[in-house]
């Protein structure tokens, strides 16, 4: 969501400024690639790029392909392979085995309803969506960033009489929760739909101001996490020193929850240094359906906390994650700030948090079907 985000920034700034624009996404990868599907960049016709759909080896080569669709005003798929030989006929060198497909969609600042303003929907409510980008691999048609699905409430960029089972697909996505790719006969011609299942950001909420806790939230920022600072000390949560924050409390534990909402992207951090308040804090949570709850601080505080709750049953030590982060040898409060943010990508991410040399799988899987 961070990269939509920066998108979304960048763009209006440009509509400011009077720029063209183009939306660059990535809707189809076979081998491998350094991003993957749903990766996106805006351009400008000056050339500022934000976001990025390559490790850097295709930007160049992408920012000629996005002035041409900006010029003929039309979408453009492009192709990329580094399968061949002789990819250097790109002009890029890929350094990835695999095949890239990227869509070029020009934006028309005048439509009410344009790629911009589909993704702008996501920032409007904190809820799951799921967004239909249709493109052809043989045809010249390129619907494009087509429709956004949040429940019942739904955009669409045009008219949708060639795909009317799209609404029902993307429903399926979002109640299945992954990403997917559809094929529709339109005519003679085969749509593909990349169905992008587009999750929230995290919501990080740390019971701490501590100097600690600093170094925490300036990485969940950096990620694009909604940060809140949740402390009992006026002097200690302060925007001064959580410039970052999205929302500081000065709040008791039982006065917090109910200024928090708590959903599957929502994570507590436990790292107060007041063993009173995170007591009655945990107390609180264990009640909740947060599905992350970590508590900084050896094993053995978190079995007292448990024991003086008379809650200490496997099923609670497995829901709280404590010592709280990865065991990646963190000594100073950053080092001990990349571990949490690790962990709590990974719990609610439901990764391995394994090392990627060990793992035979592919490190990105796709879910396809037909239609």
């Amino acid at each position: 969501m961070k990269e939509i985000a920066d998108i979304i920034k960048a763009h209006a700034q440009a509509r400011k400024d009077g720029k063209k624009t183009a939306l660059a996404t990535v809707v189809k990868v076979e081998g491998s690639s350094y991003r993957r599907p749903g990766a996106r960049m805006l351009i400008t016709e000056d050339g500022i790029l934000t976001g990025a759909i390559s490790g850097g080896c295709l930007e160049g080569d992408a920012l000629r392909k996005a002035l041409s669709a900006i010029h003929q005003q039309e979408n453009k798929l492009v192709t990329y392979d580094s399968m061949d030989e002789d990819d250097a006929k790109f002009g890029v060198q890929l350094g990835c085995n695999g095949i890239v497909y990227i869509l070029f969609e020009p934006i028309f600042d005048d439509q009410e309803v344009n790629p911009i303003t589909l993704l702008a929907e996501l920032e409007s409510k904190r809820e799951n969506a799921a967004l239909a980008i249709l493109f052809s691999l043989e045809g010249k048609i390129q619907f494009g960033t087509h429709m956004l699905l949040r429940s019942n409430d739904q955009l669409k960029s045009e008219e949708n009489e060639y795909f009317p089972s799209l609404p029902d697909d993307l429903q399926q996505v979002l109640t299945e929760k992954k990403s997917t790719f559809v094929d529709y006969n339109v005519g003679e011609e085969m749509i593909t739909a990349f169905m992008e299942f587009i999750s929230p950001p995290i919501a990080l909420i740390i019971a701490g101001a501590g100097n600690d806790a600093q170094p925490l939230a300036n990485v969940a920022d950096v990620l694009g996490w909604n940060v809140t600072i949740a402390d009992g000390r006026q002097t200690h949560a302060t925007s001064q020193r959580f410039p970052k924050a999205k929302q500081i409390l000065v709040t008791k534990p039982g006065q917090l929850l109910p200024q928090i909402t708590i959903d599957d992207h929502t994570a507590f951090v436990l790292m107060t240094h007041n063993y009173n308040y995170d007591l009655e804090l945990l107390h609180l949570l264990l009640s909740t359906n947060a599905p992350y709850i970590g508590s900084l601080g050896p094993k053995k505080k978190l079995i007292r906390m448990l024991d003086e709750l008379n809650l200490n049953t496997d099923e609670n030590q497995s829901m709280v994650h404590g010592p709280i982060g990865l065991d990646i040898g963190a000594e100073t409060a950053e080092e001990i700030a990349i571990s949490i943010i690790a962990e709590i990508k990974a719990v609610l991410s439901g990764a391995s948090a394994g090392r990627l040399k060990e793992k035979i799988a592919p490190i990105h899987v796709h879910h396809i079907k037909t239609n």
